[in-house]
C-alpha cells in the first residue's frame, strides 16, 4: 500500500473533519472503558468500502488514561478499502469471496460482512479495489449501555445466504472487551473462509517504533520475513529498529500455531505504559504484522467452515492494562 502522510496536526484535522458528519454511531462504556463505534449504513455509514466487514468500527476506545484506536491515515473516503479503524475484521478467500470464481463479467460474488457485489471483469480479485455493492442484504444494530449487537442477514442468488452475528461487549467495571461471532449458514452450499482482526492500533497518537512490542507464546517462523533494517523478530517477539518514517512500512507473514493457547499476543507500548492482551478460542493458522508510522498491526488468522444449516461461534477478548501490571 503506497500513500502520503500528513504531520500529527493535520491529521488530527482530517479525523476531527471526518468525524464532524452525521454517520451513525453509538458509544458504549462500563465503567472501565468508554468506545466509540460507528455502525454499518449502505447510504450513511463512515466505512463503505467492500474490504472490511463494516460491524465493529471503533474509532475510539480509552481506558486507564489510553487511548487505543484513532484515524491513522491521511485521505477519507467512505468508499476507500482502508478508511477504517479499530479492531476491524475482513473475512479472506483463496479467490475473493463465495461465488467469485464461477461469476463471469458482470455476475456476482459475496463479500462478507458487506454484501453481494459485482464482479466488473474476468480480472483476479483486487482486495484493495472497491466493487460495486449490488444488495447489501440486511443490518440490525442493537445498542446497551456497554454493548452493541450487530446482525447481517445476507442470500444471494447463487445459493449462498448466512445470518451473521458480532457481539461487541465491555466486561463490567473491567478494562475487558470481549468479540463474539456467530455464523449460520442459511444456504445450500458450504461457507469456507478464513478470518482476521487487522487490529489497526494507534496507541495514544504514539509514533511506531522501539517503544511498540508485539509478543506471541510461539517462535515467529516466517513466511515472508521483514524486509530491510526497519523491524526484527526474536523469538516471538517482534522489535522495531527505529522510529519508522513517512513512506516506511514494516511487513511480515509467519506460520500459524495450532497449539492450545497459541492465540495469545500481547502488545504494548513502552513510552506510555499502555498494553493490551488479545485472546482467541481459536486456532492461529498464520499470522501477517504490517505497520507505518501512524499504526501498527498484528493480525491473527484463523480458519472457519461452516456447512448448510449449521452455525460456527469464536470470540477474541482484550484486556487493556498498564505495564506495570502486565503478566
Amino acid at each position: 500500500m503506497t500513500c502520503l502522510f500528513l504531520a500529527p496536526v493535520l491529521l488530527a484535522v482530517v479525523a476531527d473533519l471526518a468525524m464532524a458528519q452525521d454517520y451513525p454511531s453509538a458509544e458504549i462504556t462500563n465503567g472501565a472503558i468508554t468506545a466509540k463505534l460507528y455502525l454499518p449504513d449502505p447510504e450513511r455509514g463512515y466505512y463503505r468500502g467492500t474490504r472490511f466487514d463494516w460491524s465493529g468500527v471503533i474509532h475510539s476506545l480509552r481506558t486507564r488514561n489510553h487511548e487505543y484506536f484513532g484515524q491513522w491515515f491521511p485521505r477519507y473516503d467512505p468508499k476507500l478499502h482502508d478508511a477504517i479503524m479499530g479492531p476491524v475484521e475482513e473475512f479472506r478467500f483463496d479467490d475473493g469471496g463465495l461465488g467469485f470464481a464461477e461469476a463471469k463479467a458482470g455476475g456476482s460474488f459475496i463479500r462478507i460482512g458487506v454484501g453481494v457485489v459485482r464482479r466488473p471483469d474476468e480480472k483476479p480479485y483486487q482486495g484493495f479495489h472497491t466493487y460495486e455493492i449490488v444488495d447489501p442484504g440486511r443490518w440490525l444494530v442493537q445498542t446497551g449501555r456497554d454493548r452493541v449487537r450487530f446482525t447481517h442477514h445476507l442470500r444471494a442468488p447463487n445459493g449462498y445466504a448466512y445470518r451473521y452475528v458480532k457481539t461487541i461487549r465491555l466486561v463490567k467495571n473491567q478494562p475487558r472487551m470481549i468479540i463474539e461471532h456467530e455464523m449460520k449458514n442459511l444456504g445450500t452450499r458450504l461457507i469456507r473462509t478464513s478470518q482476521y482482526n487487522h487490529n489497526f492500533f494507534v496507541i495514544d497518537g504514539q509514533q511506531s517504533g522501539p517503544d511498540t512490542r508485539v509478543k506471541f507464546p510461539f517462535d515467529l517462523k516466517a513466511r515472508r520475513a521483514f524486509a530491510g533494517n526497519l523491524a526484527e523478530v526474536s523469538g516471538g517477539e517482534i522489535r522495531y529498529l527505529q522510529e519508522l518514517k513517512d513512506g516506511e512500512s514494516v511487513f511480515g507473514e509467519f506460520h500459524g500455531n495450532t497449539d492450545a493457547g497459541a492465540y495469545d499476543v500481547h502488545v504494548e507500548n513502552r513510552k506510555t505504559g499502555a498494553g493490551v492482551r488479545i485472546r482467541g478460542d481459536r486456532p492461529l493458522s498464520k499470522v501477517v504484522y504490517w505497520s507505518i508510522r501512524t499504526v501498527f498491526s498484528p493480525e491473527p488468522y484463523i480458519d472457519l467452515e461452516v456447512a448448510p444449516k449449521a452455525t460456527t461461534r469464536w470470540t477474541y477478548t482484550y484486556d487493556f492494562f498498564g505495564l506495570n501490571a502486565a503478566r
